[in-house]
């Protein structure tokens, strides 16, 4: 009978998978596997990704950079809010969600006017006597897009993880004699790991997939694997170069997730072994 009960309430669950994952996984694999003349089988998809290297290794190099100084700047603010009062936090809390209610491409499109040519900075800067500055169509707004964009996916896991943390732990190892630094090491950090995993893998696979930072802070020049995904499709029209690249970042993204995984567990391991 529970069986059957949760056979039954998972069932909106299965058609939901069904549906709207693993039916569009098929379509791409069959356009990535197919020749698009013939529909007959063919790795000629596949076997033409190597020239997409090189994008593949400076997608992954940006989202790891722009997922890490999400980390930098996310964590101390993560912690901030979560040791208000709980009024104070309601009202930061807001405020870290409110840029999530605009869309990326408004928000993006906020910097083009920070950072362009004719932009607000290099006017500034004219009228100080200072030399215009290329901000623009650069790897660094890309990245700084990418930040902004995504920093409150990175806030949000880790307020959530480090306002559960138990006070009477961090008391505890302070009357124990443990210094500020060994508090964070020893409690504060391993117990906020879980929030540090799904904010990073966040950023990581959204920076991974972003296509509308690139293109408008880095140029039409400036390559990412999402990029490349959408001039496959809309420029040379070859749906199954865009599916076999699709499959290639989806592969990526589930290897960093269990590299990800696989570190944080033996970092939890040694920590537990150590006590």
């Amino acid at each position: 009978m529970k069986k059957t009960k949760s056979l039954l309430l998972s069932t909106p669950y299965l058609v939901w998978m069904v549906v709207f994952t693993l039916i569009p996984l098929g379509v791409v694999a069959y356009y990535a596997l197919t020749d698009p003349a013939t529909g007959a089988f063919s790795l000629g998809n596949v076997k033409s990704l190597g020239m997409y290297l090189p994008v593949l290794w400076k997608s992954i190099g940006y989202s790891l950079v722009s997922a890490f100084i999400c980390l930098l700047l996310g964590y101390p603010v993560a912690y901030y809010i979560a040791h208000r009062s709980p009024t104070a936090q309601k009202f930061l809390y807001m405020l870290v969600m409110l840029p999530m209610c605009m869309s990326f491409l408004l928000r993006t499109l906020a910097w083009v006017g920070l950072l362009q040519d004719t932009g607000i900075i290099n006017t500034l800067l004219s009228k100080l006597g200072l030399p215009r500055l290329t901000l623009i169509r650069t790897p660094g707004a890309v990245v700084l897009g990418m930040v902004y964009n995504y920093l409150p996916y990175m806030i949000l896991p880790l307020y959530g993880v480090i306002v559960k943390i138990d006070p009477r732990l961090i008391e505890a190892a302070e009357d124990l004699g443990c210094t500020p630094v060994q508090v964070f090491h020893k409690v504060v950090f391993p117990l906020s790991l879980p929030g540090i995993i799904s904010g990073c893998v966040l950023v990581f696979t959204m920076s991974m997939t972003s296509y509308v930072t690139p293109k408008l802070l880095g140029g039409s020049k400036f390559r990412m694997m999402a990029t490349m995904v959408v001039q496959e499709i809309n420029v040379n029209f070859d749906w199954g170069a865009a599916s076999a690249i699709s499959y290639i970042l989806l592969a990526v993204i589930l290897l960093v997730q269990v590299v990800v995984v696989l570190c944080t567990s033996g970092y939890m391991k040694r920590m537990g072994g150590g006590k």
